[in-house]
């Protein structure tokens, strides 16, 4: 069932990419055995040798993600809805016709190709794919660039950016370019960015549309959490933790957020918001910032012997107290007490006072639940 409808779909496409001008559906009906076996004949349309398809390196057509018809469509396939049409092969019926070619314009249209409706003369709706559309732009990469794309496109474990970077790399190599990320396979190691929150997704894609988010946040020295309204600018990632610099709109200033305290569900705006965005490297700088990447000073603690190895590597300077313990001088900048929160009893802060205050501060946080 997946075979034959992968080329179905794949007909259709050559037939509104081959055509000089807009072809109704009854045109298309008549065109496409498929459509003609489970619908009978209608108005065929030649395909002469001015008009014919041509794929090269050159005018590649390539579908986006899971342009593999076959596994992309099963579920289509399955649609109760075809079944009608599948029983109405040989009577005609135009409202069966009508359901698959709605769906396999759409399903078209998802894998990445370009589908214009045109008004003709006469009031009938025709449709066509102009192939300057749906040809991908000169592109040239040197090896250094091809490696690095082959390489991103490895990092992302979320499913949906996993997506998109298959398709992506696919629509280069149906243009002809050559990729170097082969290179990678079976090594002993491959970068990865873990995304596990269940916000990252909806921030993702508010970012992206410029839309308003609204989520309850617990600060790691809250009892309880809060809502808040925020104009979400970039998700940026530090020490393995996800983070959301924005706007927020109760406080009327920049804020960063860690995507692990927000909890429940991300609800975001219909309307987008108008203001502007800083620069990404000015986010980014403030993100540093509240992740306690920027120091402002330095800090004393005791760490037990065998343990805190991140701070270890950071230490300005290191002594042996005995009994277990070492004295480390690291530095210190905002967001250092929720990070050595993380270390538990093996780490004790004996200076600045505010920082030991803080770290007690979000030890009892959590002790309270």
């Amino acid at each position: 069932m997946a075979i034959a409808k992968a080329e179905r779909l794949m007909n259709l496409a050559l037939c509104l990419l081959g055509t000089r001008r807009p072809l109704s559906k009854r045109e298309l009906r008549g065109s496409i055995e498929a459509y003609i076996e489970a619908f009978g004949p209608g108005s065929a349309v030649a395909f002469g040798p001015g008009s014919a398809v041509a794929f090269g390196p050159g005018s590649a057509v390539a579908f986006g993600p899971g342009s593999e018809a076959a596994s992309a469509d099963v579920a289509a396939d399955r649609d109760p809805d075809a079944a009608p049409a599948h029983r109405a092969a040989g009577t005609g019926s135009d409202d069966a016709f009508n359901r698959m070619f709605e769906r396999d314009k759409e399903d078209l249209r998802e894998l990445g190709l370009i589908i214009e409706t045109v008004e003709g003369v006469d009031g009938e709706t025709g449709y066509l794919a102009r192939r300057d559309s749906n040809r991908l732009p000169p592109i040239t990469l040197d090896v250094e660039e091809s490696a690095a794309l082959g390489l991103a496109a490895k990092v992302w474990q979320q499913a949906r950016l996993a997506s998109a970077a298959s398709g992506a790399l696919q629509k280069l190599r149906a243009a002809g370019m050559p990729l170097a990320e082969d290179a990678y396979e079976g090594g002993a190691l491959e970068t990865r960015i873990p995304v596990h929150e269940a916000a990252f997704e909806p921030l993702m894609l508010a970012a992206r549309d410029r839309r308003t988010v609204v989520f309850d946040y617990r600060k790691a020295n809250a009892a309880r959490p809060e809502q808040r309204h925020v104009e979400p600018w970039t998700l940026e990632c530090w020490r393995g933790h996800w983070y959301l610099a924005g706007w927020d709109r109760d406080r009327e200033a920049e804020r960063v957020f860690r995507l692990s305290r927000i909890t429940g569900r991300v609800r975001s705006r219909a309307l987008p918001f108008t203001a502007p965005v800083p620069d990404h490297v000015t986010v980014r700088e403030t993100v540093e910032s509240w992740a306690g990447e920027t120091a402002t000073g330095t800090a004393l603690i005791r760490v037990r012997a065998g343990h805190g190895y991140p701070l270890r590597a950071k230490a300005l300077s290191r002594r042996d107290l005995g009994d277990g313990w070492d004295e480390l001088e690291i530095p210190y900048g905002h967001g250092l007490d929720a990070w050595l929160v993380e270390f538990g009893p093996d780490v004790v802060v004996l200076e600045p006072d505010d920082l030991r205050a803080d770290v007690l501060d979000r030890l009892r946080a959590v002790a309270e639940g």
